[in-house]
C-alpha cells in the first residue's frame, strides 16, 4: 500500500471481527514504530503485546470501552522517559511525547497497510492498567490499541483542509508571499 493510501484510510474502528489476526503483522506494525525519531537517539518507547483475554476485559474496563474487550489483542505503549530527561532536563519530557506520537503513528500506518485496524484509547485508569500489566509506577502509559479486523468500514469523519491549519512566515497569515526572481538584464 501507498503511504498516501494509508493516511487517507487510517481510522479509529470500534467493532471487530471474531476472525483472529495473525501476532506476526502485529509485530510489523509494532516495529514500525521503533523506527520513529529519537531526541538525542535515546530510545523511550515499550510496547505490550497483550493476548490474554481476561487482561484484555480489564482493560476494557480500565478505559470504559466495551469495544476494546471484543478485540483478540491489546497494544500498550508506554514511554520511559528517564535517560530523556536525564539528557534534556523537563524538555526531555516533552521529547519522550513527541517520541510517543510519532511511533504511534508509524505504527498506526503499518496496521492500515496490513489490513488491520484499531482505535487510538487515550482515555483510562493509568492506575488500574500498571496494576494489571505490572507496568512500574514511574513509566508513562501513552495509550492502548484494541487490534483485529473491522466488523465493517465505517465512514470516516471530515478532517481539517489544509487552508484551515496552515499559515505562512507568521501566525494566522494565510498566503505565501512571493519570491521576485531579479530580473535578466
Amino acid at each position: 500500500m501507498e503511504l498516501d493510501k494509508a493516511i487517507k484510510e487510517r481510522h479509529s474502528a470500534r467493532r471487530f471481527k471474531s476472525r483472529k489476526p495473525d501476532w506476526r503483522k502485529i509485530i510489523e506494525a509494532i516495529e514500525a514504530g521503533t523506527k520513529a525519531p529519537l531526541a538525542g537517539n535515546i530510545p523511550t518507547l515499550k510496547f505490550i503485546l497483550v493476548s490474554d483475554k481476561e487482561k484484555i476485559a480489564e482493560l476494557a474496563e480500565a478505559a470504559t470501552q466495551d469495544f476494546v474487550a471484543t478485540a483478540h489483542y491489546v497494544v500498550i505503549v508506554c514511554s520511559d522517559k528517564t535517560q530523556c530527561v536525564r539528557s534534556y532536563d523537563e524538555r526531555g519530557e516533552i521529547y519522550s511525547r513527541q517520541q510517543a506520537g510519532a511511533a504511534i503513528e508509524n505504527f498506526l500506518l503499518k496496521i492500515t497497510e496490513l489490513g488491520l485496524s484499531t482505535c487510538w484509547t487515550g482515555a483510562f485508569s493509568d492506575k488500574t492498567v500498571k496494576r494489571i500489566l505490572q507496568i512500574p509506577e514511574d513509566i508513562d502509559v501513552e495509550a492502548l490499541f484494541p487490534i483485529g479486523y473491522e466488523m465493517e468500514k465505517t465512514k470516516q469523519r471530515t478532517k481539517p483542509n489544509l487552508d484551515s491549519c496552515l499559515f505562512f512566515d507568521v501566525w494566522k497569515n494565510k498566503y505565501m508571499k512571493e519570491i521576485r526572481k531579479p530580473e535578466a538584464k
